[in-house]
C-alpha cells in the first residue's frame, strides 16, 4: 500500500465523508472517512481505510443523491444503446465478395 502510494505521488483530497463504490450487482462497498489521494493525471484515485460491504438499499436514502447524479451517464435497460437508424443495413454477402477479390 504505501509503495504504491510514493510511486503514485498523489494529492490527498481532504474532507470526504464517504466513498461508494456501487458494483454491477448492486452491492456496494463503502468507506466511511477514508483517505483519498488522487493523480489527476494519471488518472488515478486512491482510496484506503476500513471498507464494508452491503447492500445498495442498506444505504438508502442517504445513497440517494449519489445516484441521481450517476443516472444520466449509466445506459438505460429500457433505452437501446445504439440506434437503429445509425446501423448501415448489410447489402451483400461479404464471403462471396472475398472470393472474387482473391482471384
Amino acid at each position: 500500500k504505501q509503495w504504491y502510494q510514493r510511486r503514485v505521488r498523489g494529492n490527498n483530497i481532504p474532507g470526504i465523508e464517504e466513498v461508494n463504490i456501487i458494483r454491477d450487482d448492486s452491492t456496494v462497498i463503502h468507506f466511511t472517512n477514508p483517505k483519498v489521494q488522487a493523480t489527476v493525471g494519471a488518472n488515478t484515485f486512491a482510496i484506503s481505510g476500513n471498507a464494508e460491504h452491503k447492500s445498495i438499499t442498506d444505504l438508502f436514502p442517504g445513497i440517494l443523491n449519489q445516484l441521481v447524479g450517476m443516472s444520466s451517464s449509466l445506459p438505460s435497460k429500457s433505452k437501446p444503446v445504439v440506434d437503429d437508424d445509425e446501423v448501415p443495413a448489410l447489402v451483400e454477402d461479404f464471403d462471396e465478395a472475398s472470393k472474387t477479390e482473391a482471384v
